[in-house]
Parts: structure tokens; sequence; C-alpha cells
């Protein structure tokens, strides 16, 4: 059961586990399963949100289909991540158990969408897209013939705000995103509310002066991309999975 496994995974001392694939092939306890071909386009959704709902199905449904227009449909992935120690949300209302087995129902529903697609299910100790990235990287599970794949981040428009708000990098922000950037992509749907304004205004906050001036790198405005959610999505934003 996730229960088990994730106890498992907590009493150790590893920043990331892959505890299964779907779909599952046997009746047997779930499993992770290694990609048989090579994998292009890692796609993660990171699934710290507490329950996932229809736009967060909307963000993964959208960019595998973006990419299968891109590169053919082979060759994507999908990762449903969940991090246990997240940087600036406490775990409730739902525990963490409840929230992968909510996890695992939404990745059943995406298969039947995309065909031949193959979703992880994984959890980290990493709050950080960066320390994310490294620790999925270094397990070796999707690399083929010495290369990695591309790693796609799914998330809204607050954690672009987040992900470059200079007080998360102690050891400045080039040293801590750079090479993140370097083999990694963001893919922001925007959430127009007040704060942030609308998809205008959000489609126009990133931009090579201001990733300047927060201490980055201009070059990393190509490896964001904005998109806007999906209408039946964001009507049912907050309908649960």
């Amino acid at each position: 059961s996730f229960s088990r496994a994730l106890t498992s995974f907590q009493s150790s001392r590893d920043p990331f586990r892959i505890l299964c694939t779907l779909p599952h092939l046997s009746s047997d306890a779930p499993s992770p399963r290694r990609p048989v071909r090579p994998v292009r386009d890692l796609v993660i959704l990171d699934s710290s949100f507490n329950p996932p709902t229809l736009a967060h199905a909307g963000m993964a449904r959208s960019a595998l289909r973006d990419l299968g227009a891109k590169n053919n449909e082979e060759g994507k992935r999908l990762m449903l991540l969940l991090s246990v120690n997240n940087a600036d949300k406490a775990p409730k209302p739902a525990s963490f158990p409840v929230r992968l087995c909510m996890m695992e129902a939404m990745g059943r529903e995406l298969l039947d969408e995309v065909e031949g697609l193959e979703i992880d299910v994984a959890v980290t100790t990493m709050p950080f897209f960066h320390d994310k990235a490294r620790a999925t990287t270094e397990t070796d599970f999707y690399a083929c013939e010495g290369q990695q794949p591309t790693m796609t981040f799914l998330a809204g428009f607050d954690t672009l705000v987040r992900i470059f708000n200079p007080k998360y990098y102690g050891e400045g922000m080039q040293r801590a995103l750079g090479p993140f950037f370097e083999e990694s992509r963001v893919r922001i749907t925007t959430r127009p509310d007040e704060t942030w304004g609308g998809t205008r205004e959000q489609r126009a906050w990133l931009t090579a002066e201001r990733l300047g001036d927060f201490g980055g790198d201009e070059a990393w405005t190509g490896r964001v991309e904005v998109v806007e959610g999906e209408k039946g999505d964001e009507e049912g934003r907050g309908d649960w999975w």
C-alpha cells in the first residue's frame, strides 16, 4: 500500500523514490517499471497540490498533447511527484497516503486519454524544482545510453513567482538554477486572480530585465513557457479528481 511504501521512503535517506508505474501490469503489488524505449521528454506534474483537481489534470493533458504534436507520440512519459517537505505548504487537509491515492486515480484517468502513456507516481523530500530535477537525474531511472530526458515541470503562476524569489537561494540564484535550466524547462499555466492580474499581465511578468534584477540569467526566459489553462478545466478548477 502507499502507507507502507511511504513509511519505507521516509525512514530512508533517499531524496527521491518512484513508488509505482501506471498502468499496473499484474495483480502483484504495484512497483516501478523502467522505460522500455528511450524517454525524450519527461513531464513532471509537481503534485503537492491538495487535492488534485480537473485543472491539474488539464495541465498534464495539454502538455502531453503539445509535446506529441512537436515530437510525435513516442518518447514522452509523465511523473506525478509528491514532495513530503514542501517549502511553503503544510500537509493538510489530506494525509500523504491519501494524496498518493488521489494522484494515482488521476493518473488512471489520464491513461485512458493518452494512448501508450506510462505514468510514474513518485515522492521526494526535496522542496525546490532544481533539487527535484537533480534527485531524479541521479537515480538514472530514465537514462538511456547515457542520455537523460528533458524534464518539463508543470506549475501554476504562483509557483513561477516563487521560483524566481531570491529569498530561496542563499548561494545565489544562478548557482542554483543555472544547472537546472540547462537540462529542464518550466511550463506555467496562468491563474488569473486579484494579486497577479489576468492572463495578459501574467504572460508579461517574466522579462529578461526582471530576471536580471532578481540575480538570474536573462536567457532563462527561453526555458519558461506560459500557457493559458483550458477553459473547461478552469471552470472545474476546484472540483476534486
